[in-house]
């Protein structure tokens, strides 16, 4: 195994641990370690690969095909054509979190991002979620930004702390969540109805999108509240992790008042 370390300013050394040929990822796979992301050769063929696919097929991992090239600009050992990187943090399961947090007599208050891909928003939006209080912050298994050193670093260290759960379907967890009495909340321009109109002091999950494309028309159709941010500028948008803290610390000035 190779570690990629970076040191911050407060001396701390956030890493991802990298484990190089097909044997070895199989065996991290099969040891319930969390992986981020897997890079296989192009071309890559024979039974301890098929071996390989098979198993990240059961775990509903995907892989990036990539030329050897950018395997060998990695490392130097023998990758035998694959590369996989292993998660500095432990993922979660929303289905386990929400029950406890109503057993706390807690009000939820969770946050979903959907198709957020850059790390350094991520890293901004979780250290503000991990300020606000929010309870979890949900994200896709595909089409999500990794949790990387970068990612780590840009929160703060705040991706250690606020559970992070990984999920194979946002619209199934979004059913899930409304089925346990938690409102889905949008924020998307396609509404008239601004993030001030929406009561956020009932159990509430906040949904982030890309900037690009936003909120996938699948959460849009079954959430409760579509919600914009106000905008009087000519440039009539804002970062998503900007964003997403404007929309929780209203959700926080309705709570604080209740």
């Amino acid at each position: 195994m190779q570690h990629f370390q970076q040191r911050d300013r407060g001396e701390k050394r956030e890493s991802n641990q990298m484990v190089f040929g097909i044997r070895a990822v199989i065996e991290a796979i099969d040891s319930g370690k969390e992986i981020e992301s897997i890079f296989v050769q192009r071309g890559l063929s024979g039974s301890l690969f098929l071996e390989l696919k098979a198993l990240l097929k059961e775990h509903n991992l995907s892989f990036q095909q990539v030329p050897v090239e950018k395997l060998n600009r990695i490392t130097r050992k023998n990758h035998q054509g694959v590369i996989g990187v292993i998660s500095p943090i432990t993922y979660h399961n929303i289905e386990d979190i929400l029950p406890a947090i109503y057993e706390k007599g807690e009000t939820p208050f969770l946050l979903m991002l959907d198709g957020v891909t850059d790390v350094r928003n991520m890293g901004a939006i979780a250290r503000t979620a991990e300020c606000a209080g929010i309870h979890a912050i949900i994200v896709p298994k595909k089409g999500s930004a990794e949790i990387n050193p970068d990612a780590i670093k840009t929160s703060a260290g705040a991706l250690y702390k606020i559970p992070v759960c990984r999920q194979d379907s946002l619209g199934k967890v979004g059913r899930f969540l409304i089925e346990s009495g938690v409102q889905l909340v949008v924020s998307t321009e396609k509404t008239e109805d601004s993030i001030y109109d929406v009561d956020y002091t009932t159990p509430t999950c906040i949904i982030m999108g890309a900037e690009d494309v936003g909120v996938s028309d699948d959460l849009i159709r079954i959430s409760d509240k579509l919600a914009k941010i106000p905008m009087f500028g000519e440039i009539g948008s804002l970062n998503v992790s900007v964003s997403a803290a404007v929309v929780i610390y209203e959700a926080i000035r309705q709570r604080n008042i209740k």
